[in-house]
């Protein structure tokens, strides 16, 4: 027998609406603990309506106008100039973040994360440097969720490093996000640690995102969430759509860095499409359908566009759950080409090709989401998963002692459903069982419930969905 409960995003509206509705299903399932005893805690935050509408459309473009000033961000451009190429692009980022960390104290922290490199797009060893912000949490500071840009700019042929190179939406449009969500953000004090991260080396061979992630690594950072922004400025895509209400979340399947032993343990309990980064997704999306109008958000169940990469595959690889947020529709006579006029059609990535509002709605989907991670605990580890041959599906996870954990969330849905859609609130306690729930029908997960009205990523159990 299926019982159907309230999407967790809609159940304290629906229970102050329709109480004789929703409270015989809430208690038809039975827990380990009386469920008459379980108070259900808040399950929204309104501090994130404010971070909603904080974004502010005019800084952001600013901030794409003073980048694409800078000629070309190409990684072999010039270093040396205090107005053309990347080096002072990337010494202006710097100043920018720091600048930001003054008028809040000094809040941030801005360092540079670097490496040398050489390969294919790189024929002599070059240094690739990131300019990353810091704004450290209150209570548990290891735990990091981070948004990044991309720094560097291309034309059409990838080793031109001296042509002129806007890079207005590939990625100045993301640069200038992550800035912005610092300015937002930055106002505002969170148990957990977010970074800004303005990357270098992307069009060369995702070399930044490589260093970033070896630096967190060893700083032993718990990255709980990447979101890359690779062009989140346009809304005229080359099929003649254009819409400013839709964004993309791609996220990887089964995890790139699972060992031959966790495939096996997959293969037969499930989880292709539950991997921490598809989780992830699934939270920004309800994040975005909880506290955002007129975003609608896609998600992408692929690691990339077909063929392609981007900065978040060098975490992926590390083991860390990222995703990449960008804009639904693309326009290819924008990326990567030479500024020219051919057969009356406008190619090169200008300015003009950078919906202002519209990286403003996307900067805030990204604010939204670093801060309800960020305020909301860590996703519960050790997560479990039996019932086999039984009626019953029983789930058990590692309980924490953090003050701001109040308790648990279980989540199901069908095995062909794309999102969670049903979840019960169990209490503060270690395991639950779903009584007559066969564990072959349906897909489960567990979520630390905070005291502030946020929740973390929902986790499957095992390896599989670790975070």
């Amino acid at each position: 027998m299926k019982f159907h409960l309230a999407p967790s995003h809609h159940l304290s509206r629906l229970l102050l609406a329709s109480p004789l509705l929703i409270c015989p299903l809430m208690f038809s399932t039975t827990a380990s603990a009386k469920s008459d005893s379980i108070s259900v805690p808040a399950t929204e935050d309104l501090r994130l309506y404010d971070i909603a509408t904080a974004p502010n459309s005019d800084r952001i473009i600013k901030d794409v106008q003073t980048l694409v000033d800078f000629g070309t961000r190409h990684t072999l451009s010039d270093t040396k100039s205090e107005t053309h190429g990347i080096g002072a692009a990337r010494r202006w980022i710097k100043a920018e973040f720091e600048r930001i960390s003054a008028q809040c104290g000094q809040c941030l922290e801005v360092i540079e994360v670097s490496s040398t490199n050489t390969g294919k797009r790189i024929p002599n060893p070059t240094e690739i440097v990131n300019i990353i912000a810091i704004q450290k949490g209150q209570t548990d500071p290891n735990r990091v969720v981070m948004m990044s840009g991309d720094i560097d700019s291309r034309v059409s042929d990838v080793m031109d490093s001296t042509s002129i190179s806007p890079g207005a939406n590939d990625n100045a449009s993301g640069v200038a996000g992550a800035l912005e969500a610092a300015r937002v953000l930055s106002q505002y004090q969170f148990n957990g640690t977010i970074v800004y991260a303005a990357l270098s080396g992307e069009e060369q061979g995702l070399y930044g995102g490589a260093a970033l992630a070896q630096y967190a690594q060893q700083h032993d950072w718990h990255v709980e969430a990447v979101l890359n922004n690779d062009m989140i400025g346009n809304i005229q895509g080359i099929n003649g759509v254009v819409s400013n209400h839709t964004v993309r979340v791609f996220s990887e399947g089964v995890r790139i860095a699972e060992t031959p032993e966790e495939a096996k343990e997959r293969y037969f309990s499930g989880g292709e499409n539950d991997s921490s980064s598809r989780n992830l997704a699934r939270h920004i999306k309800s994040l975005a359908d909880q506290y955002m109008t007129n975003l609608d958000v896609k998600l992408i169940y692929r690691l990339d566009r077909f063929g392609r990469g981007g900065h978040h595959l060098p975490f992926n690889k590390a083991g860390m759950p990222a995703v990449r947020v960008m804009e639904t529709n693309e326009n290819y006579n924008r990326q990567h080409q030479d500024i020219r006029v051919e057969n009356g059609i406008e190619y090169g990535d200008v300015i003009s090709g950078v919906d202002k509002d519209f990286t403003a709605k996307l900067t805030a989907l990204n604010a939204i989401s670093l801060a309800a991670m960020a305020w909301a605990p860590a996703p519960p580890t050790n997560v479990t998963i039996s019932g086999e041959v039984t009626a019953d599906t029983h789930l058990k996870w590692q309980k924490s002692d953090r003050k701001e954990v109040v308790g648990y969330r279980v989540y199901w849905r069908d095995t062909t459903e794309s999102e969670w859609s049903h979840s019960r609130y169990v209490g503060n306690v270690d395991q639950f069982t779903l009584k007559n729930m066969v564990i072959d029908n349906y897909l489960y997960g567990v979520a630390a419930v905070g005291n502030n009205g946020n929740t973390s990523p929902v986790v499957f159990p095992g390896r599989t969905g670790a975070f």
